[in-house]
This record gives structure tokens, C-alpha cells and sequence, in this order.
């Protein structure tokens, strides 16, 4: 079986080449593009990260939401900003996701953009309703599989993670779930449990509780491993299907030609923070894991991402409408 897999992603793009040392940046506020509302798992990434970034670089740190088509705004603002690391771009999924499902981007998804660091890594729960008659992973393909047709799960769109969670099940087993969308997750997670929908994939934090409710019954969590928040759950790929993945990530991207010194001094920083012992028990909490690593690591996760995001698209023959 073909293994498609892939995660969240985040990018910047610069215009001209301004002259500033690492050792003289920064030499004012930077500023955080948010490509979602406030609350949202991008925007708590950015005001986790953005106390202790000013503490450490002594410029205040500016958290700025743009949200509007599935990220682009903010993305567009980021690449047309001046590449002097003063403007960063604090990345998900969705940017890897939307070349897939849009024809046309005013920018370059990956060339438009220069990595600074993957920051957090957060699973999302499969959970279905307690009504269907599967108690695992494998009871629920069955099910699927016998029952064409009849069950729907919710997203707030396609090309974003929860969406694409379920259509990347969709493929590897062989199955059928209709999409609906809804206008938040929230209210995804209320049609679920109310049986309006059968499944739905929100982040741990949000399913977790109704999980070990009783209200939802979890199939297992998207990541390639078990969460320290709920070990007790399997990963999709434990529980059936080897190769699975679907988690989201966030992470930071500058204009594509922010000068490297001050790259590295932005990794350092971030990543200095994100081993701060208060942030990594907030992420934990929330049910994510603090990353960090280099800008090629990070590189090489987009590069990775847009393609395997646009293979699951083109195999499965997914469309923007769905």
C-alpha cells in the first residue's frame, strides 16, 4: 500500500536584500504573522513562543491574526515583507496543503519563503460516535466498508488538517466517509457528538475530554507516536494501518531572503524558548510536542509535505469543493 503521510508547515518571502548583521538584528519589534483568529492552535503557538522571544532578542514581540483563505493573507503579507527577519511567519499544515487545491497562490509556497524552525507537533484523534457498533480501528473499516454511504464526518473545509486526516483514511483503507463542512470545529465536535456526524478528527485537547466522557469513542491519534497526554490511545498506524500520519505542525518562516546569520540567530532563539520548562508542559498540556531542530530540517518537512500532500490529492481525486 502506497504510505502517504504528512504534516503542518510555515513560510516566508522577502523582496530585497537589506543590509543588517546578526549581530545588529533585531533593531525593533517583530512582528508574527498569524494566518488564524485568536484561540486557534497557530495563534496559541505565537503567544507561547512570543514572551520569551522578546526576553531573549529585547524587542517586543507583536502577535498580528490576519485570518482569511485558509492562511494565504497572512502567507502573502509574509512574503512580500522585508526579508530582515522583523517579520516571521508562523506556518500550519494548510500551507503546505493549499498549492493542492488551488490553482493559482500570489506567491511561491516553498520558494517564496525561508524555514526557521518547526516548533510543535500536535496530534488529532480519530473519534467516532458510541452508537456504531466498532469498538477499534479495524471493527470501524469493516463497518465502513459494509455500510457504503452512511456515515459523514465534519472538517471546516477542504485542505485542512482534520479534512485531510480523514480523506488520507479514506484512501489507505479503502473506504468511503462523507465530507460536511462546518463552520468551526467546534461545532464539528457538537454534530459528532450529537450523531449528526459520525466522525471527526479534532486535536487532542478538544476530544480528549469527551473521549474519556464516554461521549466519543477514539480510534486512535494521528502521529507516528503515542501522546504523553493519552498513551492509553493507539496510533492509527498501531492500530491497523502502518504508515498513516496526519498530525499538524506549526512552525516559524521569514521572507526567502532574510540573510542566514540572522536565520540562525531566529532558530536559536525559538528554539532556546521552546526548551523553556514552563513552554514545553503548556504544549504537553495542550497535547502537542515542543520540536525545534534546524531551518533544513524544517526545509526538508514542507518540501516533503507539498508533495505528499498533492499525491494524496491527485490519487485520491480530491477537489477544493469537497
Amino acid at each position: 500500500m502506497q504510505k502517504i503521510a504528512w504534516s503542518i508547515v510555515f513560510a516566508f518571502a522577502g523582496i530585497a536584500l537589506p543590509c543588517i548583521a546578526a549581530e545588529e538584528f533585531p533593531t525593533k519589534p517583530i512582528r508574527l504573522l498569524v494566518p488564524f483568529a485568536p484561540g486557534g492552535g497557530a495563534d496559541i503557538v505565537a503567544r507561547l513562543i512570543g514572551p520569551g522571544l522578546t526576553a531573549r532578542l529585547g524587542q517586543p514581540v507583536i502577535v498580528d491574526n490576519r485570518p482569511a483563505a485558509a492562511g494565504i493573507v497572512a502567507a502573502e503579507m509574509a512574503a512580500r515583507a522585508t526579508p530582515d527577519g522583523h517579520t516571521l511567519f508562523v506556518a500550519t499544515s494548510n500551507h503546505v496543503a493549499n498549492p493542492a487545491f488551488m490553482d493559482k497562490l500570489p506567491y511561491d509556497t516553498l520558494n517564496d519563503f525561508a524555514p526557521v524552525t518547526l516548533a510543535v507537533i500536535s496530534p488529532l484523534v480519530v473519534t467516532i460516535h458510541p452508537s456504531l457498533p466498532a469498538n477499534n480501528l479495524q471493527e470501524f473499516i469493516n463497518y465502513a466498508r459494509a455500510n457504503p454511504g452512511k456515515l459523514n464526518y465534519g472538517s471546516t473545509g477542504a485542505g485542512g488538517p482534520p479534512y485531510l486526516a480523514v480523506e488520507l483514511l479514506n484512501y489507505m483503507a479503502k473506504i468511503k466517509i462523507t465530507h460536511i463542512v462546518y463552520k468551526g470545529i467546534s461545532l464539528v465536535v457538537t454534530a459528532n457528538l450529537s450523531n449528526e456526524i459520525q466522525v471527526s478528527t479534532p486535536n487532542l485537547f478538544t476530544g480528549l475530554p469527551h473521549v474519556r466522557g464516554g461521549r466519543l469513542r477514539a480510534l486512535g491519534i494521528t502521529s507516528v507516536k503515542r501522546s504523553a497526554v493519552a498513551p492509553e490511545l493507539p496510533t492509527i498506524a498501531e492500530a491497523g494501518l502502518p504508515g498513516y500520519e496526519a498530525s499538524i505542525w506549526y512552525g516559524f518562516l521569514a521572507p526567502a531572503k532574510t540573510p542566514q546569520p540572522v536565520i540562525a540567530r531566529l532558530n536559536r532563539e525559538i528554539s532556546s524558548v521552546l526548551q523553556a520548562a514552563d513552554v514545553r508542559q503548556t504544549i504537553v498540556s495542550q497535547g502537542g510536542e515542543a520540536v525545534g531542530g534546524t531551518p533544513a530540517e524544517f526545509g526538508k518537512l514542507l518540501r516533503d509535505d507539498v508533495a505528499r500532500i498533492a499525491a494524496l490529492v491527485k490519487t485520491a481525486g480530491l477537489r477544493a469543493e469537497q
